[in-house]
């Protein structure tokens, strides 16, 4: 069995961590805060983040040699404005080559480059090609009680992916490979954009119809950006895809969803952010695939009216309103992203 280093003892984190004991591997979960360690350590909980016992196999720790001095695997589950810390902190630490395997679900804005091509850049001995990424309908607090849940891992070095799926896979998380790492990064991350809008459409008290139609027209927004960047139309149909927006759009357990109701209640996002207590990824994403619409000119009206009420203090129902009323549209011509003729040639 391998050593595998989990880097970022958050609700994912740590429910990746259980997964990879319950097959076997012994596991360093990793947090830069050395009383969240030692808790992890004593109690075999992790209260803050995840209601689930944490099996012997994982042993928490806050310095970060330590997590990977010899391991097989590292498993990066940090924020995604956190990701070129860590990466930089790996390239004094790191002296063997192990497989990196990312699970954070973001775009970083600015630079608009997805995860797996912000850690090709930053650590020294790895090309984006060589990192493989887990991405799919999966809450953390179901994977902490060995739920039924299915992934997707991806990398555009097979060999890589394939190990990632053994590492991973067992009878209650089922993990299948694709080689489509753009489209599986792009779902992963937009989505969180949807999940919001589907929880300010719950706090505004919509109903049902709003929230089926705005997770629809929002895929239709996820290809048409994700096929612009070169993804496989078709990867948006799967779990990376409609997959995820199912699991994230419609359940209290999504924090992206919670965030979203709150502000459908009438709080302000600097207010949501204080009481959530965790990252909400959705946030950053809709700012960076706002800009990514822009420099693409790709039409994306749902992320466009969330960044005006994220970043622009416009007022939810106002925005719905707008968005009701505008032009009037053929629907088949506006979901043609997933022709198999769009993908880019």
């Amino acid at each position: 069995m391998s050593k595998v280093a989990v880097l970022g003892a958050g609700s994912w984190g740590t429910a990746l961590s259980i997964v990879l004991a319950d097959n076997g591997h012994s596991v360093r979960l990793w947090t830069y805060r050395k009383e969240q360690a030692e808790a992890i350590n004593a109690t075999y909980r992790n209260e803050k983040y995840l209601d689930a016992d944490i099996p012997e196999q994982i042993k928490a720790c806050h310095e970060l040699k330590q997590a990977v001095d010899d391991v097989s695997a590292i498993v990066m589950v940090v924020p995604t404005k956190a990701i070129r810390d860590v990466c930089k902190e790996l390239n004094n630490t790191l002296t063997h080559r192990p497989t990196i395997i990312h699970a954070t679900k973001g775009i970083e804005p600015g630079s608009l480059k997805r995860i797996s091509q912000v850690i090709g850049e930053e650590l020294a001995r790895y090309d984006s090609e060589d990192i493989v990424v887990l991405s799919g309908p999966s809450h953390a607090e179901e994977v902490g009680k060995r739920l039924p849940t299915t992934v997707t891992v991806s990398s555009l070095n097979t060999q890589h992916a394939a190990y990632a799926q053994d590492l991973f896979i067992n009878e209650s998380f089922r993990v299948y490979t694709s080689d489509d790492m753009i489209g599986l990064e792009l779902g992963g991350a937009l989505k969180n954009i949807i999940a919001l809008g589907a929880g300010i459409s719950d706090g505004l008290g919509y109903g049902d119809n709003a929230k089926a139609a705005l997770i629809t027209r929002g895929l239709a927004e996820i290809a048409r950006l994700g096929v612009s960047l070169g993804a496989n139309p078709l990867t948006f149909l799967g779990l990376p895809g409609v997959g995820d927006l199912i699991v994230t759009c419609t359940s209290h357990h999504s924090r992206n969803w919670r965030a979203g109701n709150l502000l459908g209640r009438g709080q302000k996002l600097d207010e949501v952010l204080d009481q959530m207590g965790m990252v909400v990824e959705g946030v950053r994403t809709t700012q960076a695939a706002y800009q990514f619409a822009r420099e693409q000119q790709i039409e994306m009206p749902i992320t466009e009216g969330l960044y005006t009420i994220l970043f622009e203090d416009k007022q939810p129902g106002d925005v719905v309103e707008q968005l009701m009323n505008r032009n009037k549209r053929e629907e088949m011509n506006d979901i043609s992203a997933f022709s198999s003729d769009s993908r880019p040639q």
